[in-house]
């Protein structure tokens, strides 16, 4: 049975997935000496330098964590290099307030703000304003005080619920005092 030379793809090239060609492609071989991982991870070769190192994702962490962006600069032109890298940098910084789209400053998510909402608290409360607004609001809530009440039970529930996400959060908090 004679082979036909047609592809199967009906003409359309696209059809192919992507490396289904029949040709060899290359592959660069990390820069590292002895290592035969392939090399597809570009790194300068010094600071302002178009050369670049090929390496594998071992070998260029290994070099990221060694690598020293002033280096060969005298200690005049390295401070001149950053205050001009912060100079064009500092409208980032100026209008980085932009990005955040909710109330408050952007240091509690969402759910915090909702929390303590439903403690009747501004969005910058101390963890202490929030435990005595908790009190408050769960003895004026609470269902032995209230009983019968079933919004008032609803609201108590919600001032526990609110209550747990401000503390988990104050708990994760990196600056905490203990």
């Amino acid at each position: 049975m004679a082979r036909s030379g047609r592809s199967v793809d009906w003409g359309f090239p696209r059809w192919r997935g992507y490396g289904a060609g029949q040709e060899a492609t290359k592959v660069r071989i990390c820069d590292r000496y002895g290592c035969t991982a392939p090399g597809d991870r570009p790194a300068p070769k010094s600071p302002n330098s178009p050369e670049r190192w090929y390496f594998c994702l071992q070998h260029v962490t290994e070099y990221n964590q060694g690598w020293n962006y002033f280096e060969g600069l005298s200690a005049e032109d390295a401070a001149k290099r950053e205050a001009d890298d912060l100079r064009d940098a500092s409208g980032f910084a100026n209008a980085k307030h932009y990005g955040w789209g909710m109330e408050g400053d952007g240091t509690r998510s969402r759910d915090e703000m909702r929390a303590l909402s439903v403690l009747e608290l501004e969005s910058d409360a101390e963890f202490e304003a929030v435990k005595a607004s908790w009190r408050r609001l769960a003895k004026a809530n609470h269902p032995d005080v209230t009983p019968g009440d079933a919004q008032a039970a609803v609201r108590f529930q919600s001032v526990q619920a609110a209550f747990e996400v401000l503390r988990t959060a104050e708990e994760r908090r990196p600056g905490r005092k203990d």
